[in-house]
């Protein structure tokens, strides 16, 4: 007896049954994408009522709403490290130029370049962490401060429409 068998009855768990799915569909030759009636269709096959579709449908949106927020916030670190890091080179090149012209040598300019590098690994390290209590702490602050500009910004639009009529 195979374990194909027909014959055979399994019993599957949840997440065994979400891997499988997932797999079948993924196999599935539709270009990768599906129709709004082919998820309807799919669903009303697996007997899951619209509402609850509807549900999970919303719950995925903030989902991935979530995940582009935390693909922004990445970015937005990796630039702020990447201008971090042209500053760290342009400075120390001048004081390592200014070192080797004045004293035919590099002497202080390493001290100066070697406590500015360590500074600019604990930000390489920070940056590239992308879990934990800091991460998230900081994730946090910078999604309060995002919305706490658009919400200046609606109520100064808001303002100005009101002012200019």
């Amino acid at each position: 007896m195979t374990v194909f068998d027909p014959k055979f009855t399994r019993s599957y768990h949840q997440e065994d049954i979400q891997q499988i799915l997932n797999i079948a569909i993924a196999r599935q030759v539709h270009n990768g994408e599906f129709s709004r009636e082919q998820l309807l269709e799919i669903a009303a096959e697996l007997e899951i009522s619209p509402e609850c579709l509807q549900v999970a449908e919303r719950e995925w949106l903030v989902q991935q709403s979530g995940m582009q927020k935390r693909q922004e916030f990445n970015t937005y670190r990796r630039s702020k490290l990447q201008k971090r890091f042209g500053n760290y080179l342009i400075v120390n090149s001048f004081l390592g130029l200014l070192n080797l012209i004045g004293a035919g040598e590099l002497s202080w300019s390493l001290y100066i370049l070697l406590f500015s590098g360590l500074g600019l690994g604990f930000d390489t390290w920070n940056t590239y962490l992308s879990h934990g209590e800091d991460y998230e702490r900081a994730f946090q602050r910078c999604n309060r401060q995002h919305q706490l500009k658009q919400s200046v910004n609606t109520l100064m639009n808001r303002w100005l429409k009101a002012w200019q009529t």
